[in-house]
């Protein structure tokens, strides 16, 4: 590591580093640089929420390893957890939801418990019964409370699984800054009718700053009221890009790209078809491996990788409803995933109007002009203008 002295800015220049890689964020937060929320972008000005992004490779980390606010909970009020084992999807290698006849079980093993604590959706957009788990809860004078953090636009839309709160929990926690649009780290708790507000509040206070920030405050409610007057239309076009991708990336062929035929009406009782989440082995490449050459290669930043899927984080950021107007184009089409399979293939560029030879389509949201791209399938030159 090079030699640091007070004249450095560490995280400063990395974040001017990062703004220079023009990167296509197909990641958290939902804000996308700005261009998801164009109020919030002029309420607090485009810099500001040019370098509010999540931890990614050019960035520290700082708060790794993260979600882990149940378990902190756990240790400081002393509750004893008892784990429903949600199971794993073989091929896929991704926990699902849970059971609800696994639920009832617990419950009827542990009649003294006090509440049930679930994840829903998943990261790869698994949901759970929570209708039925609600109801079996309830029945038994326990608490329902739902790590909602990647469902906040589960609340808008008809077409998607039932949110939270429809649903009848009694507390529900949404990271807004993922899919609402709000500034990174603000969130939303949500408490229905059967929850002591001010007692909730008092918990609250004991780990909550009492410096609290009105960027976070103003974008939270920004977001909310985006939401409020046009989240329906919003989300549904989110539905709509997130189909299209599905659809050209499962053309390529060796990739996977998950959605609605996963659903069995137990463990994977819905799906958020938000979510664009993909399975990768068939390609001979682990999910991590496809996300660096994405990042590294493409400047295409995804959401994450594990061993055998890449999630891309896809939000409306301006531009068409799909095809190649859209921010999906570059992560499903002439660059990106068709670039690396079984076999791959190699792009080839003419050189550019400002003498450097692209690779690809790496072009994409750079500043080139008339860039004449070599699709491997197609027989003629794509031009490109921006």
């Amino acid at each position: 590591m090079p030699y640091l002295s007070q004249t450095n800015a560490p995280i400063e220049e990395a974040l001017v580093r990062m703004k220079r890689a023009r990167l296509v964020p197909f990641d958290v937060p939902g804000h996308k640089r700005g261009r998801g929320n164009p109020e919030l972008a002029a309420f607090l000005g485009a810099a500001c929420l040019d370098v509010d992004v999540n931890s990614m490779k050019m960035l520290d980390n700082l708060c790794h390893p993260v979600h882990r606010s149940a378990i902190n909970a756990l240790i400081l009020c002393g509750a004893v957890p008892i784990y429903v084992n949600p199971g794993i999807e073989d091929t896929l290698g991704i926990a699902l939801g849970m059971r609800t006849d696994d639920v009832a079980a617990a419950m009827e093993r542990h009649p003294d418990a006090k509440a049930v604590f679930v994840n829903n959706p998943t990261y790869y957009g698994i949901c759970s019964d929570l209708r039925a788990i609600t109801e079996k809860a309830h029945a038994r004078g326990m608490k329902v409370l739902v790590d909602e953090a990647h469902g906040t636009h589960l609340y808008f839309s008809d077409r998607l699984p039932t949110a939270a709160m429809d649903a009848g929990a009694d507390m529900a926690a949404i990271s807004m800054h993922k899919s609402g649009g709000s500034l990174t780290q603000s969130s939303i708790l949500l408490c229905a009718d059967t929850m002591p507000l001010g007692y909730v509040h008092q918990i609250i206070n004991i780990t909550q700053t009492t410096s609290a920030s009105y960027l976070l405050l103003a974008s939270l409610d920004i977001s909310r009221r985006n939401l409020a007057l046009r989240g329906r239309e919003v989300i549904d076009r989110i539905i709509g890009l997130v189909a299209y991708a599905r659809d050209e990336i499962n053309a390529i062929g060796d990739y996977y790209a998950y959605g609605r035929e996963l659903i069995d009406g137990d463990a994977v009782y819905d799906f958020d078809t938000t979510k664009l989440s993909i399975f990768t082995r068939a390609t001979g490449l682990a999910g991590i491996e496809v996300y660096d050459i994405l990042r590294d290669d493409y400047d295409i930043q995804t959401e994450f990788g594990d061993i055998a899927n890449l999630l891309a984080y896809v939000s409306v950021t301006g531009g068409g409803d799909h095809g190649r107007d859209s921010d999906v184009y570059p992560l499903c089409e002439e660059k990106g995933l068709s670039d690396y399979r079984a076999g791959g293939y190699e792009y080839t560029a003419s050189q550019c109007n400002d003498g450097e030879i692209g690779h690809g389509i790496l072009v994409y949201g750079r500043t080139y002009t008339e860039c004449a791209v070599l699709h491997p399938r197609r027989s003629s030159a794509l031009q490109w203008t921006e």
